[in-house]
């Protein structure tokens, strides 16, 4: 790679000349032939950093436009883009079928992007890494066989290695042995539990969590009766495999939530439920005892009192804790808050939940991230935006960081919200549709057209993706210091098989950024593989057929790309594109 030293910022330049420009002539004829003019040939940013882009457009008549250097053939008003890694003065050419050409210039300055330094402290000891970070929630909604080679293939391409069943509110109406739920709501004829056992979770070597049904009985008549639950986990265990976790309802806490006790979505009715010989916790542990129980808890919102009588009533009857984070309202997304801040708010949300377990005694209870997207619902073009990639791929980096025990995502498969979703303009993205679920399911569903084929990975999935070479158990987390534009950069490290992995990423739009990185008492390297999923990959995808946004329909979502750079000296500097996502392994 290109190293440059810059020794002073360079001055801001932009030249436009004109030429060519011509009066009417003093002929009266109508026939008469106009020669080239020129009105305007303007940059969109005069200056620009390494690794970024501009925009040219002349607006010009009476002939057939050029750029150079290039030879970009250029239509009047219409922008073209360069891309200049010097300085560079571009010069429009007119030229017609009478009369000298018209030429007209324009400077594009390029300047190097501001230094930022990552420093990665070798000696450090973090958190143990976990692969079971790299999770997807299921339904039992969507035919899990029909499309079992698709789910099954897709998982693995992007390194899914635990899911969570049967699916989110529904679990709490949900009845495992029927396949059947309360109060009108739908499962698929397939989805049963030994169908999902046989057609997924073994074929694709997943760890399995549950969600018991607290909100209801088999009758549809009462609240939830622990021995069903307890009755899943042996049937499990028949079906061969072990569930290694199992939640008592689904954000009970809510008043949004199924539930049919006589008082509803109270914390000591739910915590009363857990307890005791014949309560949810006892009852599943006796039928499995490998079988981590947890409970519902949501960090203080909306309900203030739910973790504290929680914690307190059901202290010793929960091997876990389960929280569930969506930082968005439908309608008020917002890509400058979802790529900047919305990770890193999750994190100050699992130290007030560390905060409160130290409070009642169990400061090293796990913590299980059981669900988590953007907008709690009605998701729009965000959801299959590079934005919410870029989301995923820092909530993944940030809960690595805090040690927390495992994350499945809302959702695989089977959750399109085709058109009723925002697609404002305000928001980046080409696609005119939204889905909760984040691997494309292809053509069953024809409201998400532009997806893809049946398990095309979203950006969001292609975070997992690049994650996955960092999730490595028996890994442990690294410091890392970033010194310079800490607003667009952000850094996670770890120890790795084949020596250190760096996720890097570059917050900013529309500014490539240089960064430079040290590892603490080493300074070489015997091989640098930077693989990067950004902006520009997610701008060419969707496309099969040859039309926008990918005119030629050769780059429909396609994968990141991959940089052998061989051996290096340390520190190595790296030019991260705008809105990109990189996983760095250092040999």
């Amino acid at each position: 790679m290109k190293h440059r030293i810059v020794l002073a910022p360079l001055a801001v330049i932009v030249t436009l000349g004109l030429a060519g420009l011509t009066g009417c002539g003093s002929g009266s004829s109508s026939m008469q032939t106009q020669p080239p003019s020129i009105t305007s040939f303007t940059a969109s940013a005069s200056s620009i950093t390494d690794g970024s882009s501009a925009t040219l457009t002349g607006v010009f008549a009476n002939g057939t436009g050029m750029i150079n250097p290039g030879n970009l053939p250029a239509t009047t008003g219409v922008a073209v883009t360069v891309s200049p890694t010097a300085t560079t003065t571009y010069t429009l050419t007119v030229t017609g079928t009478s009369g000298a050409p018209a030429t007209a210039m324009a400077m594009v300055t390029v300047t190097a992007a501001a230094s930022t330094s990552v420093t990665v402290d070798l000696s450090s000891t973090g958190p143990a890494v976990t692969d079971k970070l790299l999770g997807m929630n299921m339904a039992v909604w969507y035919d899990l066989v029909s499309n079992q080679t698709g789910i099954v293939n897709a998982f693995k391409a992007a390194g899914i290695t635990q899911v969570r069943w049967p699916g989110g509110s529904d679990s709490d109406l949900y009845h495992w042995q029927t396949n059947a739920l309360c109060d009108g709501g739908y499962s698929d004829l397939n989805d049963t539990f030994t169908n999902f056992v046989n057609d997924m979770a073994k074929p694709a070597n997943l760890d399995v969590a549950l969600t018991a049904n607290y909100g209801s009985n088999a009758d549809c008549n009462a609240g939830g009766d622990p021995s069903e639950a307890a009755a899943w986990v042996t049937a499990a265990l028949a079906d061969g495999i072990t569930p290694s976790h199992m939640t008592v309802g689904n954000e009970e806490y809510g008043s949004w939530e199924y539930d049919l006790h006589s008082t509803k979505n109270d914390p000591t009715t739910y915590a009363s439920a857990v307890v005791g010989t014949d309560g949810y916790y006892n009852s599943i542990k006796t039928a499995s005892p490998d079988t981590l129980v947890g409970v519902d808890v949501d960090a203080g919102s909306p309900n203030t009192t739910w973790d504290q009588t929680v914690m307190s009533n059901a202290k010793g009857s929960y091997d876990f804790v389960e929280y569930h984070y969506y930082p968005e309202a439908p309608g008020q997304e917002s890509d400058t808050f979802i790529v900047q801040q919305a990770a890193q708010e999750l994190t100050t949300n699992i130290t007030t939940l560390r905060s409160e377990l130290s409070e009642w005694g169990t400061p090293n209870t796990p913590i299980y991230v059981g669900e988590i997207g953007g907008p709690y619902s009605n998701p729009g073009k965000q959801s299959w935006s590079i934005t919410q990639g870029l989301y995923a791929g820092q909530v993944l980096g940030e809960m690595m960081n805090a040690g927390v025990s495992r994350l499945t995502w809302w959702i695989g498969f089977g959750n399109c919200n085709g058109t009723s979703g925002n697609l404002s303009t305000s928001l980046y993205g080409w696609q005119d549709f939204g889905a909760y679920n984040v691997f494309s399911d292809g053509s069953e569903d024809s409201t998400c057209p532009g997806a893809g084929p049946l398990g095309t990975m979203s950006p969001t999935a292609r975070a997992f993706q690049l994650f996955s070479q960092m999730a490595v158990n028996g890994q442990t987390v690294l410091t890392t210091t970033v010194t310079g534009d800490t607003t667009d950069v952000r850094a996670y490290a770890a120890t790795n098989p084949s020596g250190t992995a760096l996720l890097l990423f570059n917050d900013n739009e529309t500014t490539a950024q240089s960064v430079a990185i040290t590892l603490s008492g080493k300074t070489s390297s015997a091989g640098v593989t930077v693989t990067t999923y950004d902006r520009a990959i997610y701008d060419l995808s969707g496309s099969p057929t040859g039309t926008p946004p990918d005119p030629a329909g050769t780059n429909t979502w396609a994968a990141p790309t991959i940089n052998s750079m061989g051996a290096q000296s340390l520190p190595v500097t790296l030019t991260l594109t705008p809105w990109s996502m990189n996983m760095v392994i250092i040999q």
